[in-house]
């Protein structure tokens, strides 16, 4: 596929960031096998045609090609709801104490949960934003909307995660 020359230019660009594709697509697809596979199919097509990749931010060029394979995996398996949910426990910090490991815990779990029921274009600003730590023009890059409409879009989107978390709180409240 590549020649020597660009296979390494491929690997010193594209490869640093296969952690944030995989981030991508495990909270797109809300399972980790499905975003596996999408992500794996998502880095043959960032091979395949990187000789179109003019330069520029390498990361925000290989996202967007994850989101939109986890798009056309949406439309070709027609799923709303996936089976299998990211286990949050497996990626957080170790804590000593128990106590703060139990409402660490509860905590990861409210918001994952929460997280994982905004609407899919919240959801994607959320997770590029906060947990990728894309720029503003990165999101409008990858996800092929204005920059003015990312912002709104991350506005209304923390407005409702912060509501829904609100909410969730103050029913748990005695």
């Amino acid at each position: 596929m590549l020649q020597a020359e660009e296979k390494f230019r491929f690997e010193q660009l594209v490869l640093p960031h296969l952690d944030s594709a995989v981030n991508l697509a495990r909270w797109l697809l809300k399972n980790r096998s499905d975003a596996e596979d999408v992500v794996q199919e998502a880095m043959l097509r960032a091979c395949r045609f990187f000789d179109r990749f003019r330069g520029g931010d390498a990361r925000a060029w290989l996202l967007q090609i994850v989101r939109n394979s986890c798009y056309s995996w949406f439309e070709k398996n027609r799923r709303s709801e996936f089976m299998t949910e990211f286990d949050e426990e497996l990626h957080g910090p170790a804590v000593a104490d128990p106590e703060t490991l139990a409402a660490q815990a509860d905590d990861r779990r409210r918001l994952t949960k929460t997280l994982a029921g905004l609407p899919a274009r919240y959801r994607e600003v959320i997770v590029l934003r906060e947990l990728e730590g894309c720029s503003y023009k990165e999101i409008a890059e990858i996800t092929g909307i204005p920059i003015g409409t990312v912002m709104s879009t991350l506005s209304r989107a923390r407005q409702q995660l912060q509501g829904a978390l609100s909410g969730v709180a103050s029913k748990e409240a005695p």
